[in-house]
């Protein structure tokens, strides 16, 4: 065991030189903030003091660094951990996250709570991946929604989630959206005997978060959808580890996008939409699919599916969701790009479909049901 835990950077610099000095010079930033023939001896040196524990080239102009850091740089605070891994640093150029080993951090943030295993009791889906329909557009009436999931549900989705753009609107109010859309799934499930879970978009003022959480749980969803773009990582890991919720956490990326999308600064894809989100304690990552309108690629969105589903990653494995792309025609090649532990998700296209939705639905479960 470690007493510190490491960060790993990708610095873009013209030689080794060069890059230590940007390497001691995020050690710097990220702790102590201060010139470094000023750092006072003793415990700011010794043990706050950031250390590049190890340099080398990953190819022309490019290096990786790893820095470690002391726990007492954060304590329990997730929001001092990012500022310690990419606080200031974010701000400077040619500087990209790119790993994350919480050595003793570990016991403190301990990852998702319900993990790919706890989703599939939820859903009573033991093997295969689980299909997602996707309630929209903005707009529609809380009671249009609610046909919508009865809909979806009735038709053999796994999980039914709300829009990340469905808010507190007034044509569609969160409450009165979350019981009737709680009540239009759990109406499905008593027909089929399914277990389809519904994830409603948690939405409003920052002061109505706490409340508009509780009052779901009470009407009865399965689980919570949360923007940590614009929320914050610290709602989404403190609502993963609120005990008296018992929710698993669905992640959206809306915001996001500027952390991943330049090539030399930011974080990769797999560190912002997989190793960030376990830290947090989500469940579930949303993130696009390949080929869709984002541009993200095969490689990126390949990353990202393993940085979720690593066994060795931070707690327990969660679920990778590509969203958009999805049909029953590309079903084999998406399940062999990502393998049975992943939430497909059904976005606008869907809607072409009008009523008969619901068929397409019950064609792609069909497809990606494992056969005995």
């Amino acid at each position: 065991m470690t007493d510190r835990f490491r960060v790993t950077y990708r610095i873009f610099a013209p030689d080794r030189a060069a890059a230590m000095l940007r390497a001691q010079g995020i050690a710097l930033e990220q702790t102590v903030e201060i010139p470094r023939e000023v750092v006072p001896r003793g415990f700011i040196e010794d043990v706050i003091l950031g250390r590049v524990e190890d340099l080398g080239r990953e190819g022309e102009g490019c290096f990786r660094a790893t820095i470690s850091y002391s726990p007492e740089s954060c304590g329990a605070e997730l929001p001092q951990l990012l500022n310690v891994i990419f606080g200031n640093s974010s701000i400077q150029k040619g500087i990209k996250v790119t790993g994350l080993e919480l050595g003793p951090l570990a016991e403190v943030f301990a990852g998702p709570r319900f993990g790919i295993a706890g989703l599939r009791r939820l859903a009573r889906t033991p093997a295969g991946p689980l299909i997602a329909p996707v309630l929209k557009p903005q707009g529609s009436s809380a009671e249009r929604l609610a046909e919508i999931a009865y809909i979806c549900a009735r038709s053999g989705a796994h999980i039914v989630k709300e829009d990340h753009g469905l808010s507190d609107q007034p044509c569609a109010p969160f409450r009165e959206r979350v019981d009737r859309i709680t009540a239009a799934v759990a109406r499905a499930n008593a027909e089929t005997g399914n277990a389809c879970l519904y994830f409603a978009g948690l939405a409003g003022h920052s002061a109505d978060l706490d409340g508009h959480a509780a009052h779901a749980r009470a009407a009865g969803v399965d689980g919570l959808l949360v923007m940590p773009g614009l929320f914050g990582f610290d709602l989404v890991n403190r609502l993963a580890r609120d005990k008296t919720l018992g929710l698993p956490i669905m992640t959206h990326p809306s915001f996001l996008g500027p952390y991943v999308l330049s090539g030399d600064t930011g974080f990769t894809h797999a560190m912002m939409f997989g190793t960030l989100q376990r830290l947090a304690g989500a469940d579930i990552s949303v993130f696009p699919n390949v080929g869709g309108r984002f541009g993200f690629s095969a490689q990126e969105c390949t990353e990202i599916a393993r940085a979720c589903q690593d066994p060795g990653g931070i707690g327990p494995p969660m679920m990778p969701g590509p969203g958009g792309g999805m049909t029953p025609e590309r079903a084999d090649e998406m399940v062999a790009m990502y393998g049975p532990d992943t939430m497909f998700l059904l976005g606008g296209s869907l809607l072409r479909h009008g009523d008969a939705m619901g068929e397409v639905i019950a064609d792609l479960r069909r497809r990606v049901t494992p056969r005995d």
